[in-house]
């Protein structure tokens, strides 16, 4: 009998190639703002909220098995031993209580490796904080999510507090009432990849007997047999793909061959196993503008955020290259519709034209960098998918021996590498997020730094605000506060450029509280809470700059 449902290649690579130096697994930290007069006690109703909810969340409750030897990919099965007291734990914090010491707790807790004989997330809750304040780190490893399940999640988790009623689907296959249809799509999420039943059980296959040596191996002999046939259907279009690569080399001469290898910088060396780690917010509506009124998209403005505070860094310490830095930047390949719980991503490289000064040129350069690396990276789209489901008798266990040698022996010290940085950006909910009447106020992203890539921003969307994490090896960057605060700086120069009206705005700092957009319901309240808040007025240019640069 069949164990349950087995990683993919990418699944499985995030825990091939962890290391005590390189956890791989990614989480936040979120701030909420309790209502005033709270009397209840938060760590109790934030869990039991999502042991209701467990149900439309099924991938909560699975757990790692392994193959004998580690010889084949491991599968998910169901924890029946599942304890949600194991994963959720009342934290902390030393005085003044304040976000900048939860941004070193999180630092110091991110580096920790997930129990992997347990599901592997763990919620820490931080009460007592300043300005009535709660803290909530989370993690989760990389193999069982990735950034657009993890968005869904969050919508799950911190959604209406109608959810924990709402049923995922009757039987009989009627509907429910439209709030009820809403939940049952995210509940879809993480029904289709395991073919939940309509009661959220998961099915018999996965609580079944552990597979023997033999069967593993007459199992992996016919893959090795398949594989072949399935990927010649993929040939046409992997020689059309990379005659396209090809043909764009070609164009770029020597220089485009030179420039597939990023320059050194103090950034790109081996990590250890401490981490440091610093958040800080912008306004979206801010960057959108700028996007609009250079012509780009919002995710080039990230970009280039991210590149002034890099340049400014680098300038500081006087280790700025003279060729550009290059950044490692994600790619979602979930088409319209597609919601299955797993890692689908893909990656391009990008130039982030730091060898600008001047920071409107420097944008400009960036969209046009991003979408020549998005040109190189289309084509490869349709057969990614098709690749990452290769896999090999023996390669979990080679792949980690391979892992713990290139760690152990620092080779990322001296081995050239196509990227100086990690830059993601992952959309989020446009609206308040609650968990027992206190509104979600921030979600910063908590990655993963890796050796040769000391240092990774990613950026998280949640109402009008994008919420930067930045996360390093310490040994790298002990402090990163001193970047977070450049990135407020390089927005306003950015507006300044573009001369749009918001370059006067104060930015949104992590250490500072925003007013509130709207009022929070009661704690235990059945009513729901506001749909949308409501940005500062701004003058009409910037208003129509802002709308024409969304997404």
């Amino acid at each position: 009998m069949s164990a349950g449902v087995k990683l993919s290649s990418v699944d499985g690579s995030f825990l091939y190639l962890e290391t005590p130096e390189t956890p791989m697994h990614v989480g936040s930290m979120a701030i909420f703002k309790l209502p005033d007069g709270y009397k209840g006690d938060f760590f109790e109703e934030f869990k039991a909220q999502i042991q209701s909810r467990l149900h439309l969340a099924p991938v909560l409750r699975w757990k790692l098995e392994r193959t004998p030897l580690d010889i084949d990919n491991p599968s998910w099965v169901e924890d029946e031993q599942f304890d949600i007291n194991r994963h959720i734990f009342r934290a902390s914090l030393a005085a003044p209580h304040d976000r900048a010491t939860l941004e070193r707790i999180v630092g110091w807790m991110h580096a920790k490796l997930l129990n992997r004989a347990r599901p592997l997330w763990e919620f820490y809750v931080f009460e007592g904080m300043a300005n009535n304040e709660v803290g909530l780190y989370s993690k989760m490893h990389h193999s069982l999510i990735d950034g657009g399940a993890g968005a869904a999640l969050t919508e799950i988790v911190y959604g209406d507090g109608n959810v924990a009623q709402t049923e995922t689907k009757k039987a009989d296959g009627k509907k429910n009432d439209p709030i009820g249809e809403f939940f049952t799509g995210y509940a879809s999420l993480w029904a289709q990849p395991l073919g939940l039943t309509a009661q959220g059980k998961l099915p018999d296959i996965l609580t079944g007997k552990r597979q023997d040596l033999g069967s593993i191996l007459m199992d992996g002999f016919a893959r090795q047999l398949r594989q072949p046939f399935e990927y010649m259907k993929a040939l046409p279009e992997m020689a059309k793909a990379l005659s396209n690569v090809a043909g764009k080399l070609r164009e770029g001469g020597v220089q485009g061959l030179k420039d597939a290898v990023a320059p050194s910088t103090p950034l790109n060396k081996s990590v250890s196993s401490e981490r440091s780690f610093a958040a800080v917010s912008v306004s979206m509506s801010r960057c959108k503008a700028v996007a609009a009124a250079a012509g780009g998209k919002l995710n080039d403005v990230v970009m280039a955020l991210s590149s002034g505070m890099l340049r400014r860094h680098l300038e500081q310490t006087k280790a700025l290259p003279d060729r550009p830095l290059r950044a490692a930047v994600p790619i979602s390949l979930r088409e319209a519709g597609n919601s299955e719980a797993n890692n689908q991503v893909f990656g391009m490289v990008c130039s982030l034209a730091s060898d600008i000064a001047d920071p409107k040129e420097r944008l400009t350069k960036i969209i046009e960098e991003s979408t020549k690396a998005k040109g190189m990276a289309d084509p490869f789209k349709p057969i990614v998918p098709k690749l990452t489901q290769f896999s090999a008798l023996g390669a979990p266990i080679f792949i980690q021996i391979l892992s713990l040698l290139y760690s152990r022996t620092n080779l990322a010290d001296v081995m050239p590498t196509p990227a100086n940085v990690t830059i993601s950006n992952v959309p989020g909910s446009r609206r308040p997020l609650y968990v027992s009447g206190a509104e979600l106020q921030h979600m910063f992203p908590v990655s993963i730094a890796a050796h040769g890539l000391a240092l990774n921003i990613t950026v998280q969307g949640y109402r009008d605000q994008l919420d930067f994490g930045l996360i390093a090896g310490a040994n790298v960057l002990p402090e990163l506060r001193s970047l977070a605060d450049m990135l407020p700086q390089e927005l306003a120069a950015l507006e300044a450029a573009f001369g749009l009206a918001g370059a006067a705005a104060a930015p949104l700092k992590a250490a500072e509280t925003k007013p509130k957009a709207a009022r929070a319901p009661k704690a235990g309240s059945s009513a729901k809470p506001p749909a949308k808040t409501v940005a500062p007025k701004r003058k009409t240019p910037a208003k129509r700059a802002a709308a024409a640069g969304a997404e």
